[in-house]
């Protein structure tokens, strides 16, 4: 197949959605597919990088979130390279400038479009106008008006995808996580050179957290929690890798409790290069209750590393043994599984469920599952236009 996937976030810029795009191209071209990603310019690609298969389209940086970027230029470019790409499916990746524009090229060209809701934006309305000009009902209206006319929507998690069904969302949906390169985390790793980088001693147990360091990864909390946890292991030290609006003001909090020596922040960190972090660490730990897919808690559990996290209906199904790791409802109870955890990690080395989870989570699975579901929908596509009418539920899959 020829595929279009169009996107608003890719690499040089660091996030989940750039990470989870780029394992599904590989997987899928490793599987005789051919990928062309469109997406955003960026100011760290120069115009004489050779790319091959990614088309950047003239962007500006994004209202409120200045490390984003959309897209002002380019529909009817994108649409000339589609036509002499041949394009099968156009798989969309953001519901802004580049979603928007796969839509147009996917109708001009008269082939499906899939797309992947991979943001819950009700988490993130406070960054407009400190959520005085965005309200859920605006969220709902969007995301209804963008998924209309596509021919399937994949919904990372369980959580995601009951929040578009509660949107009156009608487009066929599949619940398809991300999956991950087990080789980059499988494989051993020596992290001794990063120990000795970060100044950290060999005796000394480390806390990871990876994320975007802004407000509704909640980090404040696991900050606040470390003079707990230092009167039962003095020498521990809290690793937050990432970069964020909210660094200043975390900087300022671990100042005033006093911890400078014991909380570091790394800063942010290409994804070819995090591997050693988690092989690094003793616990993987997280306050955020806004994850849909969570994609820096499989690759802890690829790379064998235990986690603490927020309860969610994701992380819940995610973490069903202790030996892969536990939630936590209530911010209270942190500080005592966490400890748990430190003092008596080879107590939940049990392998079996880790091997039988590694599977689950691989991208050659994700990668399956995804050209099955372009086989789905390109069923459906076929009978919508014969039909020339929405079809009914449950004729998604008949032959």
């Amino acid at each position: 197949m020829n595929i279009g996937i169009f996107t608003d976030t890719y690499f040089p810029q660091v996030s989940g959605v750039a990470t989870s795009i780029q394992t599904l191209k590989n997987d899928l071209e490793r599987k005789g597919n051919t990928v062309y990603i469109f997406t955003t310019t960026d100011p760290h690609v120069t115009k004489n990088t050779i790319e091959p298969n990614i088309f950047r389209l003239g962007s500006v940086p994004f209202i409120s979130f200045t490390d984003r970027r959309v897209a002002f230029r380019g529909m009817f470019h994108a649409l000339k390279l589609a036509k002499e790409l041949d394009l099968d499916i156009v798989h969309t990746q953001t519901e802004f400038s580049l979603g928007l524009i796969g839509k147009f090229v996917a109708h001009s060209l008269k082939i499906p479009c899939v797309h992947t809701y991979h943001t819950m934006y009700e988490d993130y309305l406070h960054y407009v106008l400190n959520g005085h000009l965005l309200k859920p009902y605006h969220v709902k209206q969007m995301s209804k008006l963008f998924i209309s006319g596509m021919s399937g929507v994949v919904a990372p998690s369980q959580r995601v995808y009951d929040t578009l069904h509660g949107y009156g969302i009608k487009t066929p949906m599949q619940i398809i996580p991300t999956g991950v390169d087990l080789s980059e985390y499988t494989q051993p790793i020596d992290t001794l050179t990063l120990r000795q980088r970060l100044h950290l001693n060999e005796q000394q147990p480390i806390l990871l957290t990876l994320s975007r360091v802004a407000h509704e990864k909640k980090i404040e909390i696991l900050i606040s929690k470390m003079p707990q946890l230092l009167q039962v292991f003095p020498d521990l030290v809290l690793l937050i890798v990432g970069d964020g609006p909210d660094k200043d003001e975390l900087e300022q909090q671990v100042q005033q409790l006093k911890i400078t020596a014991h909380v570091i922040f790394v800063g942010e960190v290409a994804h070819n290069q995090v591997a050693p972090y988690y092989h690094l660490a003793d616990l993987f730990v997280s306050a955020s209750d806004t994850e849909s897919q969570g994609l820096t808690f499989i690759e802890a559990m690829a790379a064998g590393l235990k986690c603490v996290v927020r309860s969610s209906p994701y992380t819940d199904d995610l973490f069903d043994d202790p030996s892969l790791g536990v939630t936590y409802k209530h911010p209270e109870d942190y500080v005592g599984l966490a400890t748990q955890y430190l003092q008596h990690g080879p107590v939940f080395n049990d392998v079996e469920p880790r091997r039988k989870k590694l599977y689950a989570i691989s991208s050659d699975y994700f990668g399956d599952r995804i050209l099955e579901f372009y086989q789905d929908a390109y069923k459906y596509f076929l009978r919508r236009k014969l039909a020339n009418e929405p079809l009914k539920d449950g004729q998604y899959y008949d032959d």
